[in-house]
């Protein structure tokens, strides 16, 4: 384990064997970190996230509460996650800050396994973004993404579909046709898959 002397961690902050910590980053209390993660300078990441095993977190991240990440994904620098859809600052008559604490109106974020975030993304709340899932830089995420997704824009909406390996395996049509194919390979690991209505489904077993 490395933690950069500038970095804050305060207490009851798991962090796994093998994982890097640089410079000032601030980990909130109850935060759990996995094994063999990097997170980057200037990331800040609050109370009771939790975070899988093997996860890249780039430089200038903002993780709020109520996001967990799972195994192997892969956040770009910039991004920013949310919680609340209507925050407010203070009580209706403005006399006194509103708690930060978690309640009703906090809602949760899940990254699954293998996914990528691109640089600069702002994810909304109350969503999930599918298993080796690819968002690209500078998107909106305001709805969840499905497994092996491409979303792109402002809002972000699913333009195609990718390999484990990230490589694109195709396009999909914009006038919203189904796709439904047998067999795709992709062309730079080989690994094979088959889109129902553009739902990815695995036919090549990971190894």
């Amino acid at each position: 384990m490395k933690i950069h002397p500038t970095a804050i961690i305060e207490a009851e902050v798991k962090i796994g064997s093998g994982s890097s910590i640089w410079d000032n980053v601030h980990v909130r209390h109850s935060t759990q970190i996995g094994d063999q993660c990097i997170i980057g300078g200037k990331t800040y990441i609050a109370y009771g996230v939790k975070i899988g095993n093997r996860v890249k977190i780039n430089s200038f991240v903002y993780i709020c509460n109520a996001v967990t990440i799972e195994d192997g994904v892969m956040i770009s620098a910039g991004t920013i996650f949310t919680n609340d859809r209507f925050p407010r600052s203070a009580t209706t008559d403005l006399q006194e800050l509103k708690s930060s604490d978690p309640d009703e109106h906090t809602l949760p974020t899940l990254v699954r396994s293998g996914a990528t975030i691109g640089a600069a993304c702002t994810i909304g709340n109350d969503l999930v973004i599918g298993r080796f899932a690819m968002v690209g830089m500078a998107s909106l995420v305001t709805k969840s993404i499905p497994d092996f997704h491409l979303a792109m824009g402002h809002p972000a909406t699913s333009v195609g579909c990718v390999c484990r390996c990230g490589e694109p395996l195709m396009r999909f049509p914009t006038d919203g046709t189904k796709v439904n194919i047998a067999e795709i390979s992709c062309k730079a690991c080989g690994l094979k898959y088959q889109i129902q209505d553009r739902e990815v489904i695995e036919l090549t077993p990971p190894s």
